[in-house]
């Protein structure tokens, strides 16, 4: 948690109390609401909202890495729910050997308030046979591992996930592919966003299938085989190229997504996925 100077100030028993009542840390997939927001720390620099492909909400996060290991998550398809600022407000039910445990450390100074510690995401992970498993991840900066608040917070968490049985572990910056997720973050929005692109979405069907087809004919680049469909079809200027990052979205074509995306290579190189040409539609949906 960054900021967290400004946010000691503000803590207080009666705080605590209004984001209960508020259902802060309770509820699943669109009904969840994280336990901490962007609201929280409004002088924050480097905070992200950003519409859940899984969830149907908005999701609150507070760095680069937390933001980038969200859009993995999302490529994900075995991942189906996604919850950030996960908040163990059940701890003294699941942990009984904490007295070795520095507490004493995350109490605001002023109101002697302990803060409520929190994990920074609960994924949800159904396999391939329906069930369902539940896993509990810390992101944290390399260079906090070697503070010992942030070792003392860790432990915290690791005994907490150990006791309910869950998968628990730390993702640094240095464990975050970049490359991967920022390809992620530049097709993200464009699963849902055909509105803010002037189209319907019967006119994102068929503008889709019409584009599928022309990648799998043209051996111009992508980028120009995009501004070609503008024209050819009278479209607004990026509509071709929206719909090149809405079809990568929706997994209907695929480009290796560990390196950067390259537009300049030939549209007929994309790999165009078995549902795409089964006749499989283009939609706005999940």
């Amino acid at each position: 948690m960054r900021n967290i100077g400004k946010y000691n100030t503000d803590w207080s028993e009666e705080k605590y109390k209004r984001f209960l009542k508020e259902g802060r840390g309770r509820g699943e997939g669109k009904d969840y609401k994280p336990w901490l927001t962007v609201q929280d720390f409004p002088s924050k620099g480097r905070c992200h909202r950003i519409f859940g492909w899984k969830t149907g909400r908005i999701h609150h996060l507070f760095t680069d890495s937390e933001a980038r290991f969200f859009y993995l998550l999302e490529w994900e398809d075995s991942v189906i729910d996604i919850r950030e600022h996960f908040p163990l407000l059940d701890y003294g039910d699941w942990v009984q050997d904490r007295e070795d445990l520095r507490f004493d450390l995350f109490t605001d100074k002023k109101s002697g308030t302990t803060y409520v510690i929190s994990t920074s995401f609960l994924i949800t992970v159904k396999d391939h046979d329906g069930n369902v498993r539940y896993v509990a991840r810390s992101l944290k900066a390399a260079s906090e591992l070697e503070k010992r608040i942030s070792l003392e917070r860790l432990e915290i968490e690791r005994r907490y996930w150990q006791a309910r049985g869950i998968d628990w572990g730390i993702v640094t910056n240095k464990d975050i592919p970049v490359v991967k997720a920022k390809n992620i973050e530049w097709i993200h929005s464009a699963r849902y966003a055909y509105m803010d692109a002037g189209l319907t979405e019967s006119e994102l069907v068929e503008l889709g299938d019409a584009f599928l087809l022309r990648l799998s004919q043209s051996s111009e680049s992508i980028r120009k085989t995009a501004l070609e469909f503008d024209k050819d079809y009278g479209l607004d200027p990026g509509t071709g190229m929206f719909l090149f990052r809405h079809l990568l979205a929706v997994k209907r074509i695929k480009v290796n997504m560990d390196e950067p995306i390259d537009l300049n290579r030939p549209a007929y190189s994309v790999d165009i996925t078995d549902a795409a040409r089964k006749g499989g539609k283009a939609y706005a949906g999940g």
